[in-house]
């Protein structure tokens, strides 16, 4: 044996073929720090997978377990106990050898490589350790069957030129029975242990994992009925061990028995069997596993696996089935790319998967069932569903989604209408959990109880929204929808509930037992979200929007919250939002009256109250106009901070640029989409009166908006009136549950608000310019008596990105931004990225609570303290150093305890009161604390890069990129941000080693800390950042309704220099392989495949193949309406569009 040295193997990563597929590898493995790995399947199944083989698993949730579902750290400790568990012993040179493969704690006794595979499907993946010292290699591969569960498919390979004879054990350890309540396994899993029942079926070596009854404390019987079941194929004999107390018989050379029958321990499926491999051999078996099976279930399969040869072709046609439907479901998202960067259009696939895994894919193209929707709209509204059901009855079962909608709107049924305007034929989505986000609760339904296909969504509203953004970058015709379902969600005083799925909205409710658990509004998303679904509308169909602004058939959500009065947040800006019990039991009572529309506001007669669009658009905008701190940003007010959470603690004296900076984009978009129109719109009586008390508010200031900042107490003078008109609007409508009816108001009142308002913005923007031309992201407000003061914090990433999206820079401009974040200290060299914020050097644990003597010296209460040896505000070390007492957490238990001091210490605590808070404050300046990003390491916390603000940057710089062009800045400043695009690109983790991105390049991951590699695998917002950012560097530019190629930020080497092919879906659900010519590429938008060539010809040419043979041909790079039209719809008339470019339309020649 060798002993080798752990520096000898270097971590490496490439793509690779194996069995006929490809795959990424990391090769020595073993040698980087344990990453998460998400392994995907076309079904219900979840499989994560740590790097050192620990795992857990299941189907639909956590709650339906294989292996424990526990954090992610415990995960990676848990191989040696949890999962797969193998070991080999053979005879050589007259001793045993004993090798367990993937056992670390083993390391050092044979010369090893260690390798892992993740197929680019993304739902494979394959454990390797060859044994260089045996000439021995065993790899497994974990795949997934929509039939029967789980596949660990194992390969043993004899690499010497000797017989080799063999014994081994292999299989899996700490199988859950069924039934496992989760909460009890993660706090009392020794009880559940008391409850466990395994018993193999020795015909067929099926084992079964059960609770021999369910678990409960309640005086009544609770069977419990239902197996996971295990089955080992491929070895013609072997013994079962259904636990693993023989393993160490096993190490020892002992020979095993076959258990049928265990009780009251964890559960295991191990086989014992004796191989003889030739030379280059190999032994295959496999390992399948399920969940949650009946007993009739568990009947039928032990019949099925009377023939094993038959069964295990089922096996594997299911196993290759759930790759095509997997491939599928990518491939109608346009996922499939062929380009001369392997590693960028693998990575593009990743983007689409975990896209579509976050936010669901829209059901066989544009056609709906019409049953469904029926029973949608009966489960939001008995009464309308009950009023059209002869209607829905004379529908064919399915129809194009436009057409269905066209004969909704002919009934001039407004509330019917809503209901199938918002209507969204999402399936395959799933909330954003995994053991790396425990706080996130999944469940991936894709069946109804009879295992009839379901169409499902679930999401928290801050991420669901963005991903159906990318994913409408395919599908254009459901944009409407999607904005439908975000603005009939959105409350009367503009925000938003918590949760979406396909049944309604969902909120918080306040736990005291749980210290995450709060209420309140996040404040960011109500403006971007909605905005950048508004530009896509504007984009693909600049017609609709004009219509629906008047039309009324949007809702607003009752969400049983009460933003306070203006006064009382002055009082106390934390607490806010208070939680309305009697409201809460109202709506929960029509819910089960009317169904899910009780969740909404209701007018006089009992209907769900509607009105037009522009209404909607107006009351998150007011919303948040009512908390402009002119120069300082929008205050945070509600409880609940913006996009990044770690900043919890501005909430109540934080002041978000951000969203002023995106208020910005906004207000603009609704000028532009207004115009000048002298037309009346009907608003509700009070938005109207709020509408015009906050343009009076704004037209008071205007005068005072010029290069300074102005006055403190014109600027609380300010916010006075802005907050008051937006506190006595909400005192009404909550007062009346709604609105006391409608009025016509002028289109220039509303005009002359966003003039107005732009003027307070763009002042704001200029006054939060830095020195080092960065822009400040969140400020803090000091109030006192009539004057508001605004402190600025360190500078953030977040406020970058977010000004390079407002519009407010020049292209100049922007390149200095850029510029300026590579020169920061919001800069990693080591990965080429930006953290969130600079990090900080900290102070020590004992260096920290230290309070000067002469700030204490002075005060009366701590002196009198001290003489009576009263510790409990202050104390004195034996080194003489003053520090406030250990249990005082904040200012809030200062003033706490010196509440109780009042009656021992009498006057001497209300004269002492405010020295002492302002030692405290100055001790530890909880003013400019920003939250948990202050003071933790991994997260949103200090030195970590978090990989979607980082995505949304590249994005941003690309948006600045187009618009210098379109804007006609000069080529040096053009060709300046196509440079920083491509280096702020080079950063992203496809372009990284393995070594140095810490996990599979390829995949996306949430966020890299400054001491270890990337964590929080998949579904991350950087997904749909660069779905769309990859759209953008092909060219793919809509406005007007009108399709332009415009690859000016494609480089040259995307382009293949050979003959290849591009495997794709088409709209007809048939795949094809399409031969390309050299110096070419190829990618498919809306399911339909774009080529691009390479040429000399001097003038780009573009040549449509159509449905019928024809072809169509061009001199120019945009299509025609009517094309334009049939790419969105996804008719199928256009099969394939070939664009022939010179290669100095392309960026960097």
């Amino acid at each position: 044996m060798k002993n080798r040295s752990i520096n000898q193997l270097e971590v490496s990563g490439e793509f690779i073929e194996l069995d006929g597929e490809r795959y990424y590898v990391v090769r020595n493995v073993d040698k980087m720090p344990p990453f998460f790995i998400s392994v995907i399947s076309d079904s219900d199944h979840w499989l994560f997978v740590s790097s050192t083989g620990g795992l857990t698993a299941g189907r639909v949730s956590p709650e339906t377990a294989m292996f424990p579902y526990v954090t992610v750290d415990k995960i990676h400790d848990n191989a040696v106990h949890t999962g797969s568990k193998t070991i080999f012993r053979l005879q050589r040179n007259d001793a045993w050898d004993e090798w367990e493969p993937f056992n670390v704690e083993h390391d050092g006794r044979y010369a090893l490589k260690r390798n892992l595979y993740k197929n680019i499907l993304g739902n494979k993946l394959c454990f390797e350790e060859i044994n260089e010292d045996l000439q021995l290699s065993f790899r497994y591969t974990w795949e997934t069957s929509d039939a029967y569960g789980f596949v660990r498919r194992c390969e043993f390979i004899n690499l010497g030129q000797q017989v080799v004879d063999v014994d081994v054990v292999d299989g899996l350890q700490n199988i859950l029975p069924a039934g496992t309540p989760r909460a009890l396994q993660l706090g009392s899993s020794n009880l559940i242990d008391a409850y466990k029942w395994t018993e193999l079926d020795e015909a067929t070596g099926l084992a079964m994992f059960t609770l021999y009854s369910g678990i409960t404390d309640e005086p009544e019987p609770y069977e419990s009925l239902k197996a996971n079941t295990v089955v080992c194929l491929g070895l013609n004999e072997q013994r079962v061990l259904i636990s693993s107390e023989q393993l160490d018989h096993f190490r020892f050379g002992k020979v095993l028995k076959q258990e049928t029958h265990k009780r009251g321990m964890r559960g295991a499926y191990l086989i014992n069997s004796s191989l003889k491999l030739q030379p280059q051999g190999i032994q295959q078996w496999q390992f399948v596993a399920d969940i949650e099976q009946s007993q009739s279930q568990v009947v039928a399969l032990i019949n099925k696996l009377a023939d094993k040869e038959k069964f295990a072709a089922l096996l594997r046609s299911s196993v290759g089935a759930g790759s095509d439907a997997l491939a599928r479901i990518m491939g109608s998202g346009d996922g499939f790319q062929s380009t001369a960067e392997e590693v960028v259009m693998v990575h593009h696939y990743a983007n689409v998967a975990f896209n579509i895994l976050r936010g669901g894919v829209f059901e066989n193209q544009y056609q709906v069932s019409v049953s469904d929707i029926a029973k949608s709209v009966k489960h939001f509204n008995r009464d309308i569903g009950a009023r059209h059901e002869r209607f829905f009855a004379g529908l064919p079962s399915s129809m194009r989604y436009p057409d269905f909608l066209a004969l909704v709107q002919d009934l001039k049924d407004v509330q019917l209408e809503r209901l199938c305007a918002e209507y969204l034929p999402i399936t395959f989505g799933r909330r954003h959990g995994d053991p790396s986000r425990p706080w996130n609760q999944f469940a991936i339904k894709l069946k109804d109880d009879e295992g009839n296909r379901l169409l499902s969504y679930q999401g928290n509203w801050r991420d669901i929204f963005q991903n159906w953004e990318a994913l409408c970058l395919s599908y254009p015709e459901y944009i409407e929808a999607v904005i439908a379902k975000f603005v009939n969600a959105s409350t009367v005083d503009g925000f938003n509930p918590y949760r979406i799925t396909k049944e309604g909205i969902d909120w918080e409710i306040e736990d005291p037992e749980d210290p995450w658990s709060s209420i309140g509004y996040w404040g960011d998303h109500q403006i971007i979200y909605l905005l950048k679904l508004l530009e896509h509308s504007n984009d693909f169909h600049p017609a609709k929007l004009g219509t629906l602004l008047l039309k009324p058939i949007f809702s607003y959500a009752n969400v049983p919250y009460r933003i306070k009065s203006f006064e009382a947040m002055l009082h106390d800006a934390k607490d806010t939002v208070s939680y309305d019990l009697a409201l809460a039991d109202t709506i929960a009572k029509r819910v089960d009256t009317m169904g899910a529309d009780g969740k909404l506001v209701l007018d006089a007669k009992g209907a769900v109250y509607q009105v037009n669009l522009l209404e909607k658009l107006l009351v998150p905008l007011l919303s948040k106009l009512s908390n402009l701190v002119i120069g300082g940003g929008i205050w945070l007010n509600t409880q609940r901070p913006e996009w990044n959470d770690a900043n919890n603690a501005l909430v109540g004296q934080g002041l978000s640029m951000v969203t002023l900076y995106y208020m910005r984009r906004y207000i603009k978009f609704l000028q532009d989409l207004l115009g000048d129109a002298s037309a009346t719109v009907q608003l509700s009586n009070e938005v109207k009166t709020w509408l015009q008390d906050t343009t009076a508010a704004l037209n008071y200031v205007r005068p005072m908006l010029g290069g300074a900042r102005i006055p403190a107490d014109e600027r609380y003078k300010t916010l006075a009136m802005l907050g008051e008109a937006a506190s006595h609007y909400r005192e009404k409508v909550y007062q009346q549950e709604g609105f006391s009816g409608v009025d016509l108001a002028p289109m220039t009142l509303i005009i002359d608000l966003l003039d107005t308002a732009l003027t307070a913005v763009d002042h704001s923007i200029q006054i939060n310019l830095r020195d080092d031309k960065l822009y400040h992201t969140y400020n803090t407000m000091n109030l006192k008596k009539g004057s508001l003061a605004v402190d600025n914090l360190y500078p953030m990433l977040e406020g970058q990105v977010a000004v390079l999206s407002s519009g407010a820079v020049s292209p100049q401009e922007a390149v200095g931004i850029i510029a300026s974040l590579f020169d920061s200290l919001m800069y990693r060299a080591d990965q080429q990225s930006f953290m969130l914020y600079p990090d900080r050097q900290l102070p020590g644990f004992l260096q920290r609570n230290q309070i000067q003597a002469a700030d204490v010296v002075d005060i009366t209460l701590v002196q009198r303290m001290l003489e009576a040896n009263d510790h409990r505000l202050i104390t004195r070390d034996v080194n003489g150093v003053y520090r406030f007492h250990a249990d005082i957490t904040n200012i809030g238990d200062l003033r706490k305890r010196m509440d109780l001091l009042a009656d021992i210490y009498d006057d001497a605590v209300k004269l002492s009161r405010e020295a002492l808070e302002m030692v405290y404050e100055k001790v530890f300046n909880h003013q400019a604390f920003t939250g948990r990003s202050g003071g933790m390491f991994g997260f949103e916390g200090l030195g970590c890069i978090y990989w979607h603000m980082v995505s949304k940057l590249l994005l941003a710089v690309q948006e600045n990129f187009f618009a210098a062009k379109q804007q006609g800045a000069d080529v040096a400043t053009i060709k300046q941000l196509g440079e920083l695009y491509y280096r702020v690109r080079e950063g992203i983790g496809f372009n990284k080693t393995p070594k140095d991105y810490g996990a599979f390049p390829t995949d996306p991951y949430s966020h890299t800390p400054k001491h270890a590699g990337a964590q929080q695998p998949g579904m991350t917002g950087q997904v749909k950042e660069e779905v769309l950012s990859r759209f953008g560097e092909l060219g793919i530019r809509v406005h007007g309704g009108l399709v332009y190629f415009a690859p000016s930020l494609l480089r040259p080497n995307e382009f293949v220099a050979s003959a290849h092919v591009l495997c794709f879906l088409d709209v007809d659900g048939q795949w094809q392989t399409l031969p390309l010519p050299e110096q070419s590429l190829a990618f498919t938008w809306c399911q339909v495949p774009i080529v691009y060539v390479l040429s000399h010809e001097e003038t780009p040419q573009m040549k449509l193949e159509m449905q019928d043979g024809s072809t169509r041909s061009f001199d120019q790079l945009h299509l025609p309406s009517g094309e334009c039209l049939s790419l969105f719809q996804r008719t199928g008339e256009i099969r394939k569009i070939t664009i022939k470019l010179n290669e100095h339309m392309l960026f960097g020649v």
